[in-house]
C-alpha cells in the first residue's frame, strides 16, 4: 500500500527544502484540478514502503482567507492523506503551532517536524520535543532539513504511523470560554442530528461558522439551507453578544484561546530560555546593515547588478555554443532537404524560431540559480521588506512586493504566478492595482528579447542594459499604480505585516532543483507553445505567395546582374538590394506581412517597421514568440555566412540605438501575454483583463514614441 503524506507549514519554515530532501529528482509539478495553484508531488521508497509526498501551499492557518489556504484545507479533507507532516520553524515555535492546533481540530493525523533545530540554541532557547509530543499526543521529530539531519527518523515515523490512516484519531477539543462553548455545543448537536457536512468534524464546522468562514457557509447553504440558517442565527446572536459585553467578536476570541492553549503547552517545560535574553542574533545583526534605511537599498541594487554581471560572464561561452549548435542544425537540414516548403518550415520556422528561444537557455538557467540563492538564503524577504516603504507611497500594499518579484521584478520570473500571488492582498483595490502593473516586470519570456537587442547594440555591457531595464519596469509599475489608485481604483490603504526568516546558507541540491524546475518549464514552453506558434507564424509569413509575374521580373533582373563578369561596387550593391527585395517580397505579401504593413503608418512613430509589428503581435500570445518570429523573419533571408540573430539585427540598416531602446521599452511594458490576460480575468474580471491589454499597450506606445 502506498503511504500518502502531505507536507504542510508556514512560508519560510523550510517545507520546500524538506520536500526536496525527501524526493530529490523524483518530482513533478502541475496544478490542483480546476485551480491555478501549483501542485508539487514526489515519490520515494523507504524500507520497502512506497511513499507519495504532496507539498501543500505554504499557509499560516486553515482559515480560508486565501486560495492557498483553501487548497491546503480542501486537500486534507477530500484526499485524506495517511499523515500530515507539518514543518515547523523551531525558532518561532509558538506562532507555528497555531497551524498545528488547527490541523488537530480538523482531525488530521499530524507529525511535527521541528526544523532549524541548529538555530534554537543560537537564539538562547531549548526545546523538549519529547514533552511536546506527550502534551499534543503527536509524534515530534527534530530536524535540520538543509543538512539532511533527521530525515531517517522522520521516515521511520512516517512508515510506523502512516499505515493506520485516521483510525482512532480524535480531533483536538479546546475550550473557548463559557459563552462560545455553550454556542458550539448547541451547534454541534444540530450538525450531528442532521448529519450536516459529514466530511468535517462537527465541532470544527461550528467553529468555522463562528469564524465567518465563507466557503463552509456556502457549502452549508447548498447542502441544507434550513440547517445552515439555524447555525448562522446562533453565530449572529453570539457575535452581537460578544460585541456588547466584550467589545470583540468570536473570531478574535477563538484566536486568543488557541494562543492561550499553545502558551500553556509551552510553559510545561517544553520551551525554555537561557543566557542573555536581550542578545541580538546573527540575522538581526546582518539586518542592521542589509535593511538599513539608506545603506540597504544601495546594497540591494548592488546585489541585483551583481546577479546580472555573473549571469552574462558565466553564460557567455554556453550562449555562443548554443548559437553554434542551432546554426549547425540549420545547415544540416539545409544540406539534407531539397529547397522547398519542408526545408523552409524546418530551418526557418522550427529551428529559426524555437532555436532563437532555446539558445538563451544557459543564461536563463544561471539567472534562475542566482534567484534561488536569494530566495533560499532569506534575502528575498528583505528585498520585500525594504520595498514596502516605497510601495505604500504609490498606493500599493507591502504584499504587492512578492507578486512584482515573482513576475520578474528580479528578471527571470513569470507574470502568471505573480498575478496569482496577489491573492494574499485583502483589499480588492490594491489587488487590482497589483494585477495591472505586475506584467510590467522583466519576466523570463521577455529576457531573451532584451538579450538579443543588448547583444546587437550594447555588446560590451549587456548586464547594465538588463539592470536598467529592470529599474524602468519598477518605475513604470509604481508610476502607473499611483495614477490608477488616484483615479479609477481609489481606496484607503491597508496595513502590511510580514515575517523575516533567519538567514540560511542555501544547499547546492536545493538551488539546483529549484533552478532546473524553472528551467524545465522554460524548455517545455519552447517545445510546445512556442513550437506551435512558431509554425503558425511561419505559415502566416509564407502564405499567400506574391504574384508570379513580379517574382519572375525580379529573377530576370537578378540573373542579368549576376551574369556580368566584372562587377563593380554599384552592381554588387544593386544585386544585394534586389535579393533583399525578393526575400522581403515573400514576407510582405503574406498574411503577417500585410497586417504588419497595415499598422506601419502608426507604428513608425515609435520606429517599428512591419517586421517588428509581426513579432509584437505574436508576442501577445507569448513573449518568447517575439524572438522566435524575429528569428524566422531573419532566417527567411538568405545569409552568406552564419551569424547570430543579434548580429543580423545590428547589420540591418533599418535599426539604430534609439529604435532599439524604443523597442525594448515597448516589449517591457505593452500588453501582458495571453495566459496572463486570462489569469487577470479569473482573478479580477474580463473588464480589467481587457483594460490591461489596451491600457498597457497605449502606455508603452506613448513612451516608445517619446523615446524615438
Amino acid at each position: 500500500m502506498e503511504i500518502v503524506i502531505a507536507l504542510a507549514g508556514n512560508p519560510n519554515s523550510g517545507k520546500t527544502t524538506l520536500f526536496n530532501l525527501l524526493t530529490g529528482s523524483r518530482q513533478r509539478v502541475g496544478n490542483y484540478p480546476g485551480i491555478t495553484v501549483e501542485k508539487r508531488e514526489g515519490f520515494l521508497e523507504y524500507k520497502g514502503e512506497k511513499i507519495h509526498v504532496i507539498d501543500l501551499p505554504g499557509t499560516y492557518s486553515l482559515t480560508a482567507y486565501s486560495q492557498e489556504e483553501l487548497v491546503a484545507r480542501n486537500f486534507l479533507v477530500e484526499e485524506r492523506p495517511n499523515l500530515v507532516v507539518q514543518v515547523v520553524d523551531a525558532t518561532n515555535l509558538e506562532r507555528h503551532l497555531y497551524l498545528t492546533v488547527q490541523l488537530l481540530e480538523l482531525g488530521a493525523p499530524v507529525v511535527l517536524a521541528l526544523n532549524m533545530m541548529d538555530e534554537v540554541p543560537k537564539r538562547g532557547l531549548s526545546i523538549n520535543s519529547k514533552k511536546l509530543s506527550e502534551l499534543l499526543d503527536v509524534p515530534v521529530v527534530e530536524m535540520v532539513a538543509r543538512e539532511g539531519k533527521g530525515k531517517e527518523e522522520l521516515l521511520d515515523v512516517v512508515v510506523t504511523y502512516g499505515k493506520h490512516r485516521r483510525e482512532g484519531f480524535k480531533p483536538l477539543n479546546i475550550s473557548y470560554g463559557s459563552d462560545l462553548d455553550e454556542a458550539i455545543k448547541e451547534m454541534e448537536d444540530i450538525i450531528r442530528r442532521n448529519n450536516f457536512l459529514k466530511k468535517y468534524p462537527p465541532r470544527w464546522v461550528a467553529l468555522k461558522y463562528l469564524e465567518e468562514d465563507q466557503e463552509i457557509k456556502s457549502k452549508g447553504k447548498n447542502e441544507n439551507p434550513s440547517v445552515a440558517l439555524q447555525l448562522e442565527k446562533i453565530s449572529s446572536e453570539l457575535s452581537k453578544h460578544c460585541e456588547k459585553t466584550l467589545n470583540t467578536y468570536p473570531e478574535a476570541i477563538i484566536a486568543d484561546f488557541r494562543y492561550g492553549f499553545i502558551s500553556s503547552v509551552l510553559k510545561q517545560d517544553v520551551l525554555k530560555r537561557f543566557g542573555d535574553q536581550d542578545r541580538i542574533d546573527i540575522s538581526e545583526k546582518i539586518d542592521k546593515v542589509l535593511t538599513h534605511k539608506l545603506l540597504g537599498p544601495v546594497i540591494m541594487l548592488f546585489v541585483l547588478y551583481s546577479m546580472f554581471y555573473i549571469t552574462f560572464k558565466l553564460g557567455e561561452v554556453p550562449l555562443e555554443m548554443m548559437n553554434l549548435f542551432f546554426d549547425w542544425l540549420g545547415d544540416l537540414f539545409s544540406s539534407i532537404l531539397p529547397p522547398g516548403v519542408l526545408r523552409s518550415l524546418i530551418v526557418s520556422g522550427i529551428i529559426g524560431g524555437v532555436g532563437g528561444v532555446l539558445s538563451f537557455f544557459p543564461l536563463i538557467l544561471i539567472m534562475f540559480f542566482c534567484l534561488s540563492f536569494l530566495e533560499d538564503s532569506g534575502y528575498m524577504a528583505r528585498i520585500a521588506y525594504m520595498l514596502d516603504r516605497i510601495l505604500r507611497t504609490f498606493g500599493l500594499h507591502g504584499s504587492s512586493v512578492m507578486p512584482f518579484i515573482i513576475s520578474g521584478g528580479i528578471p527571470g520570473g513569470c507574470a502568471v504566478p505573480g498575478i496569482l500571488a496577489a491573492r494574499t492582498l485583502r483589499s480588492p483595490k490594491e489587488k487590482i492595482a497589483t494585477l495591472l502593473t505586475a506584467p510590467f516586470m522583466s519576466c523570463g519570456a521577455k529576457v531573451p528579447v532584451f538579450l538579443v537587442i543588448a547583444g546587437a547594440f550594447f555588446p560590451k555591457h549587456p548586464e547594465r542594459v538588463l539592470f536598467w531595464i529592470t529599474i524602468v519596469g519598477w518605475i513604470s509599475a509604481l508610476f502607473v499604480a499611483r495614477v490608477l489608485r488616484s483615479t479609477v481604483i481609489r481606496g484607503e490603504p491597508t496595513p502590511f505585516v510580514m515575517e523575516l526568516p533567519p538567514y540560511r546558507m542555501p544547499t547546492l541540491q536545493g538551488m539546483i532543483i529549484h533552478s532546473w524546475e524553472r528551467g524545465w518549464q522554460y524548455i517545455k514552453k519552447a517545445g510546445t507553445v512556442i513550437l506551435l506558434i512558431s509554425i503558425i507564424m511561419w505559415a502566416f509569413m509564407n502564405y499567400p505567395k506574391p504574384p508570379k509575374q513580379v517574382v519572375v521580373q525580379l529573377d530576370k533582373e537578378i540573373e542579368r546582374l549576376s551574369s556580368i563578369k566584372e562587377k563593380d561596387l554599384s552592381v554588387l550593391n544593386q544585386l544585394r538590394l534586389l535579393k533583399k527585395q525578393k526575400e522581403e517580397l515573400y514576407v510582405k505579401y503574406s498574411i503577417a506581412g500585410r497586417v504588419g504593413s497595415f499598422l506601419e503608418p502608426i507604428s513608425r512613430l515609435a520606429g517599428f517597421d512591419w517586421k517588428l509589428n509581426v513579432a509584437l503581435l505574436g508576442g501577445i500570445t507569448a513573449k518568447e514568440v517575439i524572438v522566435s518570429t524575429l528569428g524566422t523573419v531573419y532566417s527567411l533571408q538568405e545569409d552568406e555566412e552564419n551569424i547570430s540573430l543579434s548580429q543580423k539585427i545590428a547589420s540591418d540598416p533599418d535599426w539604430n540605438v534609439l529604435k532599439s531602446i524604443s523597442f525594448i521599452v515597448f516589449v517591457l511594458l505593452y500588453s501582458p501575454c495571453l495566459v496572463s490576460i486570462i489569469t487577470i480575468a479569473k482573478e479580477a474580471s474580463w473588464r480589467w483583463a481587457i483594460f490591461s491589454l489596451f491600457f498597457n499597450t497605449a502606455f508603452a506606445f506613448c513612451l516608445s514614441v517619446l523615446i524615438f
